[in-house]
């Protein structure tokens, strides 16, 4: 078993959900709330959590998150968590749930509205220790919020923002491959193309971080060479556990921030929630690689050299073309008009994405301009 102790506690294996009642109590979570949603617990994932914690009596459960966790969702789940006299949060899904588990991590325990967390808000500084504790058990292989230190949430007035603090980071991350076997085809692979974009677009951030830039490395080597196997070969147990850690270094690299893939992306999401989070990442990330080509920090440093050897082409030219390629061959939208995006939102999504977190931390500043140009060549 593989114990990382980079930016949380990681335990990785088959079989690591056994774990999670002596994790609740070293973390020292007694009566725990169970954020979740409907279609995890219908494929009984919840009663194998249940099973392990050994103690479903002072259990709580809140199982409405929704594909894109909302403000709503984050009430009705921290009334769950104070009706339960809870002390802790265990977030078992994808990447909606243990988003959604971070958000009422919290909202339960400082006062004031989910919009005052938000980075864009100045909600950062807001966010204290006073945060419930959160294990997070991913069931997708994607986002990669288990390890992450940020919370993707759509407020009451629709947009789209990041809850980010330290303090939100799940203290334990239980990372079994086996709760991913069930996935069906077309979620594998929507969910593995965000763990790649998240490899890709971190790795092109300019943030110095030699350390996040080797593990987002690391994570495409994997997750572009088992992606496929994973999505029509749902049973091997080498390509599920290789996504897995995809997702999750994707998102241990993350830390050095995002890109234009993302504003766009989070902004697209706010406006249309019932769009994948993970199919808008690989449609826009062919463009926003294209623009980012020029950038100083991707020239100088061969960034996109560096990333085709890690995917096994034969030079960073060939990046972009290669992800749609292999976006095309999983059988995901490669074009936003297949989604019902049309040119008429176009003002909305460059507005929001302009404002999101993601955006200053590309490595060429987009005008509205370019946010155009690159809907454009998404289309």
């Amino acid at each position: 078993m593989a114990l990382i102790n980079y930016v949380t506690q990681i335990q990785f294996e088959f079989g690591a959900i056994g774990l999670l009642g002596a994790t609740c109590e070293r973390v020292g979570i007694r009566r725990p709330l169970i954020v979740t949603d409907r279609g995890v617990k219908a494929a009984g994932i919840v009663d194998t959590v249940l099973d392990a914690l050994g103690a479903a009596g002072t259990v709580a459960l809140y199982d409405g998150t929704p594909p894109n966790p909302n403000e709503a969702a984050v009430r009705e789940a921290v009334g769950a968590y104070l009706k339960g006299d809870c002390d802790g949060i265990i977030a078992v899904g994808g990447g909606s749930s243990i988003d959604l588990a971070k958000g009422v991590a919290v909202c339960a325990t400082h006062e004031g509205p989910l919009q005052s967390f938000a980075v864009i808000e100045g909600g950062a500084d807001r966010i204290t220790s006073r945060t419930a504790p959160v294990i997070a058990v991913p069931t997708t292989a994607g986002t990669g919020s288990e390890v992450g230190r940020g919370a993707i949430l759509i407020l009451d007035d629709g947009r789209k923002v990041g809850v980010i603090s330290p303090f939100v980071v799940p203290r334990v991350a239980i990372c079994d491959p086996a709760l991913t076997m069930g996935l069906p085809p077309a979620l594998t692979a929507a969910t593995g193309m965000d763990a790649i974009a998240h490899c890709i677009e971190t790795f092109l951030s300019p943030a110095f971080n030699p350390p996040a830039d080797g593990i987002a490395l690391d994570g495409l080597w994997r997750g572009w060479r088992h992606i496929e196997r994973a999505t029509r070969q749902g049973d091997d147990r080498g390509a599920r556990l290789n996504m897995m850690s995809a997702s999750m270094q994707g998102a241990l690299a993350f830390q050095k921030g995002l890109g234009c893939v993302h504003s766009l992306s989070h902004s697209l999401g706010g406006i249309n929630p019932r769009l994948h989070h993970g199919t808008l990442n690989a449609i826009f990330l062919p463009a926003v690689i294209a623009f980012n080509q020029s950038a100083p920090s991707v020239r100088e440093e061969h960034k996109l050299d560096r990333l085709a050897q890690a995917m096994g082409l034969g030079n960073g030219t060939e990046v972009g073309t290669a992800v749609r390629a292999m976006t095309e061959r999983l059988g995901l939208p490669t074009g936003l008009d297949q989604l019902g995006v049309t040119r008429a939102m176009f003002p909305d999504i460059i507005r929001g994405a302009l404002k999101d977190h993601s955006h200053r931390t590309n490595p060429r500043v987009a005008s509205d301009t370019d946010y155009e140009a690159m809907l454009e060549a998404s289309m």
